[in-house]
């Protein structure tokens, strides 16, 4: 008789590519998989062009400031409860994973009622106010970094890393070079602003170009509607709003990422092993997340971090050059992490705790 599972997470991609990222081996080990989700939110277009049965839910956000919908949204999250709950008993899973967000918070909760294990995952160094709410109702909680697991209770906690997409880790260099017309006896720098792009990287970039040119070849990807058409003709720079499956081979051309310092991207880095400068979200426009995941690897010596405000030609010229100059020692750094078998770690969690009910 096949297992079931029910995956949750959503509200943004960075809460549903990492459960995509476990579909092949959870498939591969025979599970029947469900996902829970909100009604329109992001995750629900994502998941069903995986062909994975889909439930939406109610969902409200729970939030730490003022806002009028705090009068609202509890109530919503309550109707998810009860919408989850009957789910839960219809589907009779396993097991549940949830990869955060406000959504999967009311199948956890719900799964802890039906008395079904649940696994959690926190992408960030310290918990977000959605994971925890999940943790007491949690069997395992799954997390990237170290320092994490002093946040958390130490009979559930486990340092795993992020699923990570495997189809990243099959890029060609040459079909990288055939799109960007870019030549091989350069060495390239992928720029990567996050998810909707970075102006204010963009802008670096774009008027350091001269300089970077000189040395490097750049690959640019600057968010939807973000493009610069003076630059079109610019050799050695290729611009794009954003990439789909090309980006397993820019990955595989890039000798060096600059990029935002958000969990799953930097996880995406690490298990590529791609030296990288990393330049987080400062606290005016985050919970201050990126700081903190950027602080770390840094400190496990896998980063090169700028902050926003120190942001300035000649400090990123110097960093390009430093990294470059010592990129194997990044390299060594990060194949002797512990974060890099995370899928198998994450399915051998799940099935322990579906096989402890």
């Amino acid at each position: 008789m096949k297992k079931k599972i029910v995956l949750t997470g959503g509200g943004t991609a960075g809460h549903v590519t990492p459960n995509i990222a476990l579909l092949p081996r959870l498939k591969e080990a025979d599970y029947e998989i469900y996902y829970i989700g909100s009604y329109q939110g992001i995750e629900k277009t994502l998941i069903e062009n995986c062909k994975i049965p889909y439930y939406g839910i109610s969902s409200g956000k729970l939030r730490r400031y003022f806002d009028p919908k705090n009068f609202s949204d509890p109530a919503k999250v309550i109707k998810g409860f009860f919408e989850a709950r009957r789910l839960l008993k219809k589907i009779k899973p396993d097991i549940v994973f949830s990869k955060g967000g406000f959504v999967s918070v009311p199948v956890v909760l719900a799964a802890k009622h039906c008395r079904i294990p649940a696994v959690i995952h926190e992408s960030d160094l310290t918990p977000g106010l959605a994971n925890k709410i999940m943790i007491p109702a949690a069997a395992k909680v799954c997390c990237n970094f170290p320092e994490t697991l002093h946040y958390l209770p130490a009979d559930k906690a486990v340092l795993t890393g992020s699923p990570i997409r495997q189809e990243l880790l099959a890029g060609n260099k040459i079909n990288a070079l055939n799109i960007c017309g870019f030549t091989a006896s350069k060495p390239t720098i992928l720029v990567v602003g996050g998810s909707s792009g970075s102006v204010f990287i963009n802008n670096v970039i774009r008027g350091l170009l001269p300089e970077l040119l000189k040395e490097f070849q750049v690959i640019h990807l600057c968010g939807k509607g973000r493009l610069d058409p003076d630059l079109n003709s610019r050799e050695g720079y290729a611009q794009f709003e954003y990439a789909n499956q090309e980006l397993r081979d820019f990955f595989a051309l890039a000798d060096i990422v600059i990029s935002r310092a958000g969990a799953n991207a930097i996880c995406e880095l690490l298990a590529l092993r791609k030296p990288n400068i990393l330049i987080p979200l400062s606290t005016a426009a985050s919970r201050g997340d990126q700081l903190l995941n950027a602080a770390s690897f840094e400190n496990q010596g896998f980063s090169i971090v700028i902050e926003e405000e120190k942001l300035g030609n000649i400090l990123l010229l110097e960093s390009l050059h430093k990294l470059q100059k010592d990129k194997e020692k990044y390299i060594v750094a990060m194949n002797e992490s512990e974060q890099l078998n995370s899928i198998d770690t994450i399915i051998s969690i799940l099935e322990e705790a579906a096989n402890a009910r």
